[in-house]
């Protein structure tokens, strides 16, 4: 008799003081569960009521070693399709299936993608500041912990710049007029950027790989013009250069600049990376692994990514539960075309919610070899730590320009 599903629910929980959605299928086994990740931290009650109103009714009593059907059944079950809402809540279920296939094979899910290609991810880790010399005072601490790769961002003076601790202000408390917590000028950051990475090459060396995320926050001509004065600083990668909805226009970036290029933590849609993977256009997918549906369309993703020479590069920032990064890493050590996995720090508290997390060590992400994620909730624990209070419930209250319009975030 096969082994169904009996309950789909969600556990919310901040551990961080970020507010992460976690994913619970119950099954008619006793003690046979398993954990997704469905975290969209600024709209995390819309994905909870899309997992528990709309995904648990149409699922229970399915078998829960169809994931590929179920994935196919639940995506088109709202008819209307491919927005983060609903594809974090599928994500969840999605990545909690394949949890319970790998405890039910007694294997972790990387063995089930076809096993280590590599025994551990290195990763990059952030190092930002108010200056140069506090950025590349960070990010030598990394280094000296055995990080190759570093991502830079820098304060442009006065401004909200993406990426640093003033930012953070736009995040929680302001809105509506030009104030001086969300003010932030592209040209400005253009000129400063730059300076930043000749500053960071003369004091960290070549030995270390650098990175940098515009995080699609100025104009695509000003986008082309900041990638060729960053080329002779030999970026590993530059990040998100332009907005999802401005596309067409990496094919002029493309060719006006040899600075590799990453782009993908905002796609929701399959054609939103086709056209820059078929025409070679990127040579690092950024995706959100929950915002396109969990580890099913992130591994055929992978897979279509490695016949175009696109190497990955999985979003896993803060905002991105253990389960989340769990599954970017049995991507990370199972395909051959892996290129570096974002990564942030858990707190104690987080370790505490979630036994058994992937592991830091010497600048690479070890996973776990215990079956499925190899990750456990702590439910009581997780309860202690409930949504903090956020003015706005959680959306990213607007940057804007000196003229007083909205920069994209």
């Amino acid at each position: 008799m096969s082994v169904s599903i009996r309950r789909i629910r969600c556990i919310a929980t901040a551990p961080a003081d970020i507010r992460l959605v976690v994913v619970k299928v119950e099954t008619s086994e006793p003690e046979l569960n398993g954990l997704g990740c469905a975290t969209f931290t600024q709209r995390p009650l819309a994905v909870i009521e899309a997992v528990e109103k709309y995904l648990d009714p149409l699922l229970r009593g399915r078998a829960v070693s169809e994931i590929e059907d179920i994935w196919q059944t639940a995506y088109v079950s709202s008819y209307w399709r491919s927005g983060p809402v609903l594809n974090n809540a599928l994500s969840g279920v999605d990545m909690a299936l394949w949890d319970i296939k790998g405890r039910q094979a007694g294997m972790p899910v990387y063995d089930l993608l076809g096993g280590r290609t590599r025994m551990a991810a290195p990763v990059y880790l952030h190092a930002s500041g108010r200056d140069f010399s506090e950025v590349t005072d960070r990010a030598r601490a990394l280094m000296e912990d055995g990080c190759r790769h570093v991502r830079l961002q820098v304060e442009v003076p006065g401004q909200a710049t993406y990426g640093t601790e003033s930012d953070l202000h736009t995040h929680q408390t302001v809105d509506g007029p030009l104030t001086p917590h969300n003010l932030f000028e592209p040209a400005d950051y253009a000129r400063l950027a730059p300076q930043l990475f000749e500053h960071a090459r003369n004091e960290l060396g070549d030995e270390v790989e650098l990175l940098h995320d515009i995080h699609e926050r100025v104009p695509a001509p000003l986008a082309m013009q900041l990638a060729k004065d960053l080329e002779p600083y030999r970026l590993f990668f530059l990040e998100d250069a332009l907005p999802p909805e401005d596309i067409s226009s990496f094919r002029n970036l493309r060719a006006a600049s040899s600075i590799p290029l990453a782009m993908g933590e905002l796609f929701t849609n399959v054609n939103d990376y086709l056209p820059l993977i078929n025409e070679q256009l990127i040579d690092f997918i950024r995706v959100h692994l929950s915002d396109i549906g969990g580890l099913t369309p992130a591994r055929k993703l992978a897979a279509l990514c490695e016949y175009f020479g696109v190497r990955t590069a999985w979003h896993g920032p803060g905002d991105t539960s253990p389960i989340g990064h769990a599954a970017n890493l049995a991507l990370d050590v199972s395909v051959s075309n892996f290129g570096i996995q974002e990564f942030t720090t858990f707190n104690q508290a987080t370790l505490d919610v979630f036994p058994g997390c992937p592991v830091l060590k010497d600048g690479m992400l070890w996973p776990s070899e215990s079956p499925g994620w190899g990750i456990e909730l702590n439910e009581g624990l997780a309860a202690k730590f409930p949504y903090p209070e956020h003015p706005y419930n959680g959306a990213w209250p607007a940057v804007r320009r000196r003229d007083g319009s909205v920069v994209k975030p």
